[in-house]
């Protein structure tokens, strides 16, 4: 544990020697997004296609399965959602298999602002973090100060993390200063928690922007990159948590910061779980398999896992309805 803290530690630093190199200088900002080049679309979709046929043996699905739900944000993001819905999802996510104590817990219970102080209450004592969205989330169309408020409240409130999504006309339009500095106000406004900034990749309409948003981000100091909200279609896609991994990989060699990665939406099975796991491996190696690097932004995927992992210690499946809705 020491050495991820020392590494996040050493992470903010550099990340503030990147604030300080761009901030306020958007002819340098636009060099460095010139800088970033294109992305071989034919060459990530081959690469996706053979890593995806990978196949792994029992024990490693099994090792792959327990870590997928450790890595998982379980996730309710509804106008419907009410305290009673946040416990019952806290307690899934606290105890996914109540009656198999092996079960780990999932990383993280993501949930609109209003509902941090419940799952804070109904989390105490476990390892489960609190997420929380902001800034006008999922469309981000409103004012930077009305983000800021948000994003301070939330961490007020005892949000762990905050997912927060990037002004997306603004980089469509080309005003990368603008996005920037956003991200720069809401990870300060978001202090300590830790900062997911969500690039909402089917809104950014080539993999040449996904990966101009990706090194932006990173540059502004986001702690985690994240592909989606889960509102917008397409949502997660394996060629475009590719691009992003290997945007997190070059910055890395190049600055030596550890970012980390989260594909959220549509990820609804074990298979696509291991699939997104075997790209992570080969992309970005084995530091990054860890719920402190990477993590599934679903609401589904949980049961299909437990499904899953039945099935591979019994030989056959329990129904769907053995295990509590999401």
């Amino acid at each position: 544990m020491s050495t991820i803290v020392e590494s996040r530690e050493a992470a903010d630093a550099q990340a503030s020697v990147l604030v300080s190199a761009w901030s306020g200088r958007p002819g340098s900002l636009n060099a460095l997004i010139d800088r970033v080049g294109g992305v071989d679309q034919v060459g990530i979709n081959e690469r996706v296609e053979s890593l995806r046929k990978r196949s792994i043996k029992r024990e490693s699905k099994l090792w792959a399965l327990d870590l997928a739900i450790r890595m998982i944000d379980l996730t309710t993001l509804e106008g419907k959602d009410t305290e009673g819905k946040v416990r019952a999802l806290c307690a899934k996510g606290m105890r996914p298999d109540p009656s198999d104590p092996a079960i780990p817990s999932v990383a993280a219970i993501c949930i609109y602002p209003a509902q941090i102080r419940v799952a804070k209450d109904a989390l105490k004592g476990s390892t489960v973090k609190v997420a929380s969205v902001a800034t006008g989330f999922p469309s981000g169309q409103t004012w930077t100060d009305v983000k800021l408020m948000e994003v301070r409240q939330a961490a007020e409130a005892g949000a762990d993390e905050i997912d927060m999504v990037i002004d997306r006309g603004a980089f469509l339009e080309g005003d990368y200063a603008a996005v920037f500095e956003e991200i720069v106000a809401v990870k300060a406004a978001a202090a300590p928690a830790h900062l997911k900034v969500i690039l909402e990749t089917g809104e950014l309409e080539t993999f040449d922007n996904v990966r101009r948003a990706s090194i932006l981000a990173m540059a502004a100091g986001a702690d985690f990159i994240k592909t989606s909200t889960g509102k917008v279609t397409p949502a997660a896609t394996l060629p475009v948590t590719l691009v992003m991994l290997e945007a997190i990989r070059d910055f890395h060699r190049r600055t030596g910061r550890v970012v980390g990665m989260k594909p959220a939406g549509g990820i609804r099975t074990a298979k696509e779980a291991i699939a997104y796991l075997v790209v992570l491996y080969e992309t970005l190696g084995p530091r990054w398999m860890t719920p402190e690097l990477f993590r599934f932004g679903a609401s589904s995927l949980l049961n299909d896992v437990l499904m899953q992992i039945r099935k591979e210690r019994t030989g056959r499946y329990q129904g769907p309805d053995y295990f509590t809705i999401d």
